[in-house]
């Protein structure tokens, strides 16, 4: 079942989990701003990081904890409102503590702990008041529909509204379920590359998904990264990558389901549905989005080189800027498309707008109708083809417009 129109949670949730959110006063607005995950028992773990330079404390620390447990892990700590970066020493220490404070209430050693934080950059996070917190978000842990939504929310900063979704399957009379949860609404241009426990890992996109499948982390790693690769990977806001994207999975094992034979394919399904949903919600709900665009690119010479395009015409300003007035100017498609840094040969493209032909054999199309391609442009979703002709390669990319709002919100967010 696909969760993507629906924020509610009507399939059950995975054995083994529980979950809670309380108000630290981290968050300017006064909302509850940390959120705890805790496990029956060390789940096995798969982790995707920002591929950024620059990353923030809770990756840093992430990355440690993962490697000294094996890829184990026995709670989430996420908090919102500071991003914990560029904080020195002081945000490690600060990192560092509140997973002591939150492996003491779970009863586990502190580097099956595994923090998150989002938020703005460069101020010192206010780790008292988180520390004061976690007994109260200790003691809230429940398994209820209502735990789990309190967690998705209380992780939002910019968003405007809950992206969670779930999916379940049966296998010779056992339910495998899967609960995901996002977060994100700018600087959303994420690049994320896997961590195993064999090789340490590299405003914010943050993504949480807790299943009941018994799998290793080794397993997990194997079905998350291509699940990333076609969802988180695929979309764009505006471009800018955050020093705190995450994507964790965690498997509880609670199920009795192995990860072997038929549940690894229907497992996979499941997680590729779930995450392309939630990808989407991340995009729909943009800072200022008023129109997502699907870029649909085909016949380049391979999916590298058609991600490529894909990504340079999602993060050109002016192919953002004519998306947001519906204006059919097809001519900044094709100029991003050449400076992408892909060969191919502009009398082979062909470029449909909402279905309608506008560019093909290297002229504007014969078929070109300006206006019913404004108004297909004027629906608040629409799909851009673009056939290069050059050979199998393809991808599907989820972008947006550019709008006043979003420069409101993000020219004043720090003040």
């Amino acid at each position: 079942m696909n969760q993507h129109d629906s924020s509610s949670l009507p399939l059950p949730l995975p054995l083994g989990f529980r979950w809670s959110a309380v108000r630290a006063g981290i968050k300017a607005s006064g909302k509850p701003d940390l959120a705890v995950a805790a496990c029956d028992k060390p789940a096995e773990a798969a982790v995707m990081f920002t591929s950024n330079q620059v990353v923030a404390a809770p990756i840093i620390v992430g990355r440690r904890h993962l490697a000294a447990t094996g890829g184990r892990v026995s709670g989430v700590l996420v908090n919102a409102g500071n991003a914990n970066c560029a904080t020195g020493d002081l945000g490690i220490e600060a990192c560092h503590r509140s997973c002591v404070a939150v492996a003491d209430a779970l009863g586990c050693v502190f580097d099956e702990i595994l923090p998150s934080s989002t938020g703005i950059i460069g101020v010192p996070l206010p780790v008292e008041k988180l520390i004061a917190a976690v007994p109260a978000a200790t003691q809230a842990l429940g398994r209820a529909t209502e735990n789990a939504e309190a967690f998705a929310t209380a992780i939002l900063t910019t968003d405007t509204r809950l992206k969670v979704a779930q999916e379940s399957f049966t296998l010779g009379g056992r339910t495998v379920n899967l609960f995901g949860c996002a977060k994100g609404a700018g600087m959303i241009g994420p690049h994320l590359l896997p961590a195993t426990p064999a090789a340490a890992p590299h405003a914010t996109m943050l993504v949480y998904l807790f299943t009941d499948l018994d799998a290793s982390s080794r397993q997990l790693s194997a079905m998350l990264s291509p699940a990333v690769a076609a969802s988180f990977n695929s979309i764009s806001i505006d471009g800018d990558m955050s020093t705190n994207d995450t994507v964790l999975l965690l498997a509880s094992g609670e199920s009795g389901v192995p990860a072997e034979g038929a549940a690894v394919a229907s497992f996979e399904a499941a997680l590729q549905r779930v995450c392309h949903t939630l990808a989407y919600k991340i995009v729909d709900d943009g800072e200022g989005v008023t129109h997502v665009v699907t870029l649909e690119v085909s016949g380049a010479g391979s999916d590298t080189d058609a991600q490529a395009i894909a990504r340079t015409i999602a993060a050109s300003p002016l192919c953002k800027t004519a998306w947001s007035s519906a204006d059919p100017n097809w001519g900044r498609l094709l100029a991003a498309a050449g400076r992408a840094g892909v060969a191919f040969d502009p009398a082979q493209v062909r470029i449909s707008i909402g279905g309608l032909p506008v560019f093909e054999s290297g002229l504007r199309s014969v078929a070109f109708d300006e206006a019913a391609t404004h108004a297909a442009m004027s629906l608040r979703e629409y799909t851009i083809s673009i056939q290069l002709g050059q050979g199998p390669g393809k991808t599907r990319f989820v972008t947006c417009d550019l709008t006043h709002e979003y420069v409101s919100i993000n020219a004043d967010y720090s003040t």
